[in-house]
């Protein structure tokens, strides 16, 4: 297989990484944490027109969002291309076309309290990213086989903003009404709607993951110790170049899964859960490695490393954490059909 870009696809890729150096800048990520407004100009001014990445096949969509992930971009636009339009696109809903022009923002609403990203018949939802900013919330219920998908503005629900690690994206538990104007979805079309979703996260695990291996690189080269750069010896040396190729594997992961699912590759359902399960380990590693290699500096409300540590144990949780997935592809492969049923329904956030 070539992992090679296309010229189109390297033009993306360098426009992005421009794009979220001059637009998303450290202090427009640590002032989203306590006020929405940047999140959202950064969305309406600049991000709203590659919305329609969304609509399109999933290997463009997940290149930019390994940059935006790198520059743990806030704001709506994960929700909105990576889950809120693929959805409306995937169930037909008259609102698709507006959703993926950038024209209205939405988030989903899928998992139940358990936190399992399958249609629910609960009230409660769980792991509503970004439901502040946010016009419209598409809310999929379901019990057995029958899935449906409703879509509501955002003031007609109760919710409640949950806190957690990631302080540049906010996530919410909503309340979802008794009677819902509902429309059918089958339930591979949701399948392979969350397919994409999840590995749209995995995507931006990729960026966080990359951003933390260069900073301790680049760290690594300029502390000094002993007379010494701290990356002139072994044990720091062996640390990064493990990070390294484990953020390599991962990023190879999402460029497999999503190149498979524009194929419509048999393998695509395998292909997505070792994306996530490869990218939410990289992710993790790199957070753990990067923060011993910066050493007490690390540890610092004032350095950026902790945004992207927050960012890498979030999306690792969201949509399947690394562990759940293994569990899901082991059933695939070695499971029987019962089985793996059952490892699919339990892939969600613990």
């Amino acid at each position: 297989m070539d992992f090679r870009l296309t010229d189109e696809q390297s033009m993306l890729v360098d426009t992005a990484r421009t794009l979220f150096e001059r637009e998303c800048p450290r202090r427009l990520v640590r002032a989203s944490g306590d006020d929405p407004e940047p999140a959202r100009e950064l969305f309406e001014k600049h991000l709203r027109d590659w919305v329609v990445l969304g609509a399109g096949g999933v290997t463009a969509l997940t290149l930019f969002l390994i940059e935006a992930g790198a520059a743990v971009a806030p704001g709506p636009y994960l929700a909105t291309a990576g889950l809120f339009a693929p959805l409306l696109a995937a169930a037909e809903h008259p609102l698709a076309e507006v959703a993926a022009s950038g024209d209205t923002t939405g988030t989903v609403a899928v998992a139940g309290p358990d936190g399992v990203w399958m249609p629910s018949s609960m009230a409660t939802r769980s792991q509503v990213i970004d439901l502040p900013l946010v016009d419209h919330v598409a809310v999929v219920s379901g019990a057995g086989d029958g899935v449906t998908c409703a879509v509501l503005e955002r003031g007609s629900l109760r919710a409640r903003q949950v806190e957690t690690m990631d302080l540049a994206r906010s996530t919410s538990t909503v309340e979802v009404p008794d009677s819902l104007d509902a429309e059918s979805l089958d339930l591979d079309v949701f399948t392979a709607w969350r397919e994409r979703a999840t590995l749209a996260v995995a995507a931006e695990l990729v960026g966080c993951g990359r951003w933390l291996v260069d900073a301790a690189v680049a760290y690594a080269g300029e502390r000094e110790q002993f007379g010494h750069a701290i990356g002139s010896y072994q044990a720091v040396q062996h640390r990064i170049v493990d990070m390294a190729l484990a953020q390599q594997e991962a990023a190879a992961a999402v460029a497999y899964a999503a190149m498979a699912i524009d194929a419509d590759d048999p393998d695509r359902r395998r292909a997505v859960h070792v994306a996530k399960a490869r990218a939410g380990q990289a992710a993790r590693q790199a957070a753990k490695g990067s923060l011993q290699v910066h050493g007490g500096i690390g540890y610092t409300w004032e350095h950026d490393l902790h945004l992207r540590l927050r960012r890498a144990y979030a999306d690792d949780a969201l949509l399947g954490t690394a562990e759940s997935h293994l569990d899901a592809l082991a059933a695939l492969i070695f499971g029987s059909a019962g089985s793996a049923r059952s490892a699919e329904h339990d892939t969600g956030v613990r």
